[in-house]
């Protein structure tokens, strides 16, 4: 579900089976979002989740930019480190 975002620049793939009939004559299409598996799908997910992670108020790492903490007065610290897309 994390990987169907949107890419940074265009991509085409071969039109895959059973779209064929609907798309005639065609035989690629651009993509409009990642796909899972595509080489840029980690790296578009990671651009989403930093956004939301500054935005909720969270400061990423100079030394590790998957680290990401905030601190609170009432709560302290709070720290989260990605590894890959798992948390």
């Amino acid at each position: 579900r994390h990987f169907f975002m949107g890419i940074w620049k265009e991509i085409f793939m071969k039109i895959p089976p059973g779209f064929k009939e609907k798309y005639e004559g065609n035989r690629v299409c651009r993509l409009k979002q990642a796909l899972y598996g595509l080489k840029q799908s980690p790296r578009v997910w990671f651009g989403r989740f930093s956004k939301f992670m500054l935005l909720n108020g969270y400061k990423q790492s100079q030394e590790d930019h998957t680290l990401f903490f905030k601190h609170s007065n009432s709560r302290g610290v709070t720290i989260l480190l990605v590894y890959v897309d798992d948390m």
